[in-house]
């Protein structure tokens, strides 16, 4: 039996493309809901492109015939938009001067006509009104799946005693055919001898080798800072490996995401100069109430934003002294470090860059692949979030840019991931994330 949709208008402010991702079925959209629409449309930012986006594909497919009687998608699947149905059942409970209660009205009308009504919203109140009037209600995006069920980017493999000792003497071990077909480019690997976890050795599987190569080596340190564990071991070979033009790394707060990033990515602008430019970038996405408008320039009105990065600059500053960079101003100030938002980053090319987009789990699916697709010849972008800290009402931790980037983009050759999960950056800090 086929189902119908109801949609809520945050789900096509999350998705301008939702309707096309309901297979064969019925899309239904209430009459209120593009009003709703209509109201983003002229805003400067994510919603507002997903309005315009929607209305304009709505707009298109009003040349296959009436939207009200129902129109063929490229999918199979039809969609309706039509005038607020009134429910029979519950009338008396349903007060339709509220915007929610109206697309509930709605819903409960199509599934007192004896259709298969599935409600689709992001929001969780709206969901939990639709229990109360017999309405099954679903949230939009990959609900079969959770945090625990993201690809780590890393496994253990043991091998034979000798196996090991030939890893670590020819820095090469080839892997079998039948585990190549299991594992993804650049994963990273924890050697370990059969019988014995303690005798383990660190690599890196590399697709076109077929087999693990060994982690670049740090032994004198970047920028002063040194791995603390596995995972960062991982992350600062990947962040790098030149070979390697995206990388992601996830964890909690305090586990060294973007200090890693910004060391290694100053390690590869200034020290070895293979990239012009250190760009770092976040989104301006408050946390908590909003302050409304800032105060002074450009520069002084992004400077509570930016500072999370100063923070890590300073720190990094005061353990890397040098007579060429005495301070991250004079890098600046010579346009080798240049720190911004995401905010004007549509439409631009960044060539031969380290680009850094820190807190990327507050970005949509779509907004990290405006980002991406913004690389040119030789620049390489590093991705770093808590998916666990999203501060975006329309994200949630499995449905967020960087977790889709994550699971979209494992399979390529020039990607590389890791999660940490080993707080670093204080005894109080690791207790808090465990037990707050």
């Amino acid at each position: 039996m086929s189902k119908t949709f109801v949609l809520d208008t945050n789900v096509i402010l999350l998705d301008a493309q939702c309707i096309l991702r309901f297979g064969s079925n019925r899309v239904f959209i209430p009459l209120v809901v593009i009003e709703e629409v209509d109201r983003f449309k002229k805003d400067q930012n994510e919603n507002g492109r997903s309005a315009r986006q929607f209305s304009r594909i709505v707009d298109d497919l009003r040349g296959g015939g009436s939207l009200a009687d129902g129109v063929k998608l490229e999918n199979g699947g039809t969609l309706t938009i039509s005038v607020d149905l009134k429910a029979k059942t519950h009338s008396e409970h349903i007060d339709l001067m509220i915007t929610d209660n109206k697309i509930l009205s709605s819903a409960l009308a199509l599934k007192e006509k004896g259709e298969n009504v599935t409600l689709i919203t992001k929001d969780i109140n709206c969901r939990l009104k639709a229990d109360i009037l017999g309405l099954y209600a679903e949230d939009y995006g990959n609900q079969d799946k959770s945090l625990d069920d993201l690809y780590s980017g890393q496994r253990t493999y043991e091998v034979s005693l000798a196996d090991l000792q030939e890893f670590e003497k020819n820095r090469f071990l080839a892997l079998p055919n039948a585990m190549e077909q299991h594992i993804h480019p650049n994963e990273y690997m924890i050697v370990t001898e059969k019988g014995n976890d303690r005798h383990r050795a660190l690599g890196r599987y590399h697709k076109g080798k077929g087999g693990i190569v060994p982690l670049i080596p740090m032994r004198e340190g970047i920028w002063g800072i040194y791995p603390k564990n596995i995972e960062q071991q991982f992350a600062l070979d990947a962040l790098l490996n030149d070979e390697i033009k995206l990388v992601s790394l996830v964890g909690k707060a305090g586990i060294g995401k973007t200090l890693l990033a910004i060391a290694a990515g100053l390690e590869k602008t200034i020290s070895h100069e293979n990239y012009s430019r250190l760009l770092v970038s976040r989104p301006i996405q408050p946390m908590g109430r909003d302050l409304g408008y800032l105060p002074g320039d450009v520069n002084e009105k992004l400077a509570p934003w930016m500072q999370p990065i100063f923070d890590n600059m300073d720190f990094l500053f005061g353990q890397h002294r040098s007579d060429s960079s005495s301070s991250y101003d004079d890098l600046i100030n010579h346009g080798l470090l240049h720190i911004e938002p995401l905010t004007y980053i549509r439409g631009r090319s960044i060539p031969g860059q380290y680009l850094i987009v820190d807190e990327a789990q507050n970005l949509s699916p779509h907004e990290v692949k405006t980002i991406i697709t913004r690389a040119g010849e030789g620049t390489k972008i590093v991705l770093t979030g808590d998916c666990q800290q999203i501060d975006s009402p329309y994200l949630d931790e499995v449905n967020n840019g960087l977790a889709y980037c994550v699971d979209r983009m494992k399979t390529e050759d020039i990607i590389a991931h890791t999660i940490l999960k080993v707080g670093e950056r204080s005894a109080l800090s690791e207790a808090a994330s465990k037990h707050l």
